[in-house]
């Protein structure tokens, strides 16, 4: 009885195996290699060990205010601050610290971290693995559209990271998260990169993150996303987790985004990116269709005198190539533009009535003056005074009118607000948007006097 079983089991698998659908198998393998044994240890300490002095600690102190300081031009002021104390009238202050991460970037000092991490820090302090001494660090530029910053110590010789060619980072790739937290030591994680490229998540307006398991530990912020050459890949930005700790997806940002905004951050002080004047928007299967089954950024519409407009460019062509690059969807046209400097020659390559096109396009700047005769600047929208604000206001100052402003940006922080009325910056009076424009061409602080309310003040941007 049990023979027959045996056999019968035996029958039923050769029928399944010989059946109407024919399964791929490998051809078989007996040996296999193992990783460790008694006498060999697996470790990757000898790549690690080089790049540990390259993560630093930054710890920063920021003032918080529980309200404006600046809703009232006297409360800057020390005599009528120490009037009002006791009263309820002036906001109370408090000094907020915070951790981050950061990582060195030239022997000179440079160090490339979040702008998160050191964004309205009044005081910025780096430590380093190995070294007990703090160094105080000077912020030198940021971009918070890719939430990127540098800061800088005044120390020499220092290991700088290696970098690596971030578009050839591959799905599958063993890499370790470095952090320097808390200040007592560098954190590593190991995982594996699980997607490139991703945009769309949310986090910044510039996305093009690398993906990874390896545990992003609290205050990892920063740090650095390192291959198992131990060259960097990415700065570790942002982690999604349901249970708020460090276990979940995390996204570093790519090594040739940072090396693009940090080279322009340490040269000017700012990151200006370069202007196409497109909408765009991605195509769904259905559309694709239409365009011989290719995917890209298809043009929803094109602004007047932009440089798209001069190339010839139009709604409806769907771009598919950036110079030697291909672009497959809305955000890595947007991506990709962004990481060119203004005035730079791009070819683009386009579908047209299903035909291919190439032409050439300039680029412009997306600092620019609007059509309605507004200003975009660092968060601000300017404009002109016009005839029926001066009337309702009883206004007879000259300047430019904020006309709206972030409430995240430094413009904000620093206490201006809308219908305010910049009148000069530095020893340069306001009257006009070009006046503004030439007035905050160069990268340093400013004094900028502000009217408000029949009283001018002054802040720092």
């Amino acid at each position: 009885m049990k023979r027959f079983f045996v056999l019968s089991l035996l029958a039923i698998t050769f029928l399944y195996a010989k059946g109407s659908v024919e399964f791929k198998y490998a051809p078989q393998i007996t040996e296999r290699e193992y990783p460790t044994s008694h006498n060999k240890i697996l470790s990757y300490n000898n790549v690690l060990e080089n790049v540990r002095t390259s993560i630093v600690n930054i710890s920063i102190k920021k003032e918080i205010s529980t309200a404006s300081l600046n809703a009232n031009p006297f409360y800057n002021d020390p005599f009528f601050r120490e009037f009002f104390k006791g009263y309820g009238q002036v906001p109370q202050e408090r000094i907020e610290q915070s951790l981050g991460s950061g990582v060195i970037v030239s022997k000179d000092g440079y160090i490339v971290t979040n702008n998160h991490v050191v964004d309205g820090a009044n005081e910025i302090v780096v430590s380093i693995a190995g070294d007990k001494k703090e160094y105080a660090a000077k912020l030198i530029g940021k971009d918070e559209k890719s939430d990127l910053a540098i800061i800088k110590i005044e120390v020499k010789d220092l290991n700088a990271v290696t970098f690596f060619n971030s578009d050839e980072v591959k799905v599958g790739d063993v890499v370790f998260a470095l952090g320097n937290p808390f200040g007592v030591g560098e954190t590593i994680t190991q995982g594996i990169v699980s997607a490139t490229g991703r945009s769309g998540m949310g986090i910044v307006e510039y996305e093009d993150f690398i993906q990874t398991d390896a545990s992003i530990n609290p205050g990892n912020s920063g740090g650095a996303l390192i291959n198992s050459a131990g060259q960097l890949i990415g700065i570790n930005s942002a982690i999604i987790s349901k249970s708020g700790g460090n276990v979940g997806i995390g996204f570093a940002i790519p090594t040739n985004m940072v090396a693009m905004v940090a080279t322009s951050l340490i040269d000017n002080g700012k990151y200006t990116r370069a202007f196409l004047g497109v909408n765009i928007a991605d195509l769904d299967s259905d559309m694709s269709a239409l365009y011989n089954n290719n995917y890209g950024a298809l043009i929803t519409g094109v602004e007047e005198n932009s440089p798209a407009s001069k190339a010839g460019l139009k709604r409806g062509d769907l771009i598919i190539g950036i110079n030697d690059k291909k672009i497959a969807s809305a955000s890595e046209l947007k991506n990709t533009i962004g990481t060119f400097a203004p005035s730079k020659e791009v070819s683009v390559k386009y579908l047209r009535d299903k035909k291919t096109n190439t032409l050439k396009v300039t680029l412009g700047t997306n600092e620019k003056i609007v059509a309605n005769g507004e200003l975009e600047y660092k968060g601000l929208r300017l404009g002109a005074i016009n005839k029926l604000q001066k009337e309702q206001g009883n206004i007879s100052i000259n300047g430019v009118s904020v006309v709206d402003i972030d409430e995240k940006s430094e413009a904000y922080k620093a206490g201006i607000r809308k219908n305010d009325i910049i009148v000069q910056i530095e020893n340069s009076e306001i009257l006009t948007l070009e006046d503004f424009k030439k007035a905050t061409e160069s990268k340093e602080k400013k004094r900028v006097f502000v009217y408000r309310r029949g009283a001018i003040f002054a802040v720092a941007l």
